[in-house]
């Protein structure tokens, strides 16, 4: 199948959460590749979560581009519009997985914002079924900026705000988390006539 540009970058996000979640979890000491590390005052600095993070913020401006891109050509496409979603979650929810089981962050956040991320799903295909189409809201959107932002800072090592004892990537953690609750909420309740709709 011929792949338009915007499904060629929406591609390219998920080999590139590959490449995280391979960079973040192989044993490389295993087979004597050693990342260096530097001390940033009383912070150990591993490079490797320094080179995802980078990674990141590269899968993370294709996730822009792509659905920009859709938009203003007319290359919209129920395939891109399920591989943008899986890509989306491959990225996110992965990263947060590994952070969360490295002791980064609170086990919580990903497990809330996996719950939501499967309700909101489907209530999406719900809605899919019966022709209706589940838009994005702006609580969603500012979750996803702050989730985004959140991971990168945590990715490296909440730097320069943690030399200030600045939680920065907490907080975005955090905010992403509670607006991911409110978000779901508002999902579930903007399209509940859907869900019950012939029971």
């Amino acid at each position: 199948m011929k792949m338009n540009l915007p499904n060629k970058l929406t591609m390219l996000r998920i080999i590139l959460s590959i490449v995280i979640i391979i960079l973040l979890l192989f044993p490389f000491h295993m087979v004597n590749i050693e990342f260096p590390t530097w001390q940033v005052e009383k912070i150990i600095v591993d490079s490797k979560y320094i080179i995802a993070g980078v990674i990141f913020i590269i899968a993370s401006i294709t996730d822009y581009f792509d659905g920009r891109l859709a938009r203003k050509y007319n290359l919209i496409t129920d395939f891109g519009k399920m591989i943008d979603s899986i890509a989306d979650k491959i990225l996110t929810n992965s990263v947060l997985i590994i952070l969360s089981s490295a002791g980064f962050i609170n086990p919580i956040i990903p497990v809330v914002i996996i719950v939501r991320d499967s309700i909101t799903n489907a209530i999406k295909m719900i809605a899919g079924s019966k022709g209706k189409v589940v838009s994005a809201i702006q609580t969603g959107r500012i979750k996803a900026a702050c989730l985004m932002v959140g991971i990168v800072l945590m990715l490296f090592y909440n730097l320069p705000f943690e030399l200030y004892n600045i939680k920065m990537a907490d907080f975005l953690l955090i905010i992403a988390t509670i607006l991911s609750l409110i978000s779901g909420i508002q999902y579930y309740w903007m399209n509940r006539h859907l869900i019950f709709e012939n029971n």
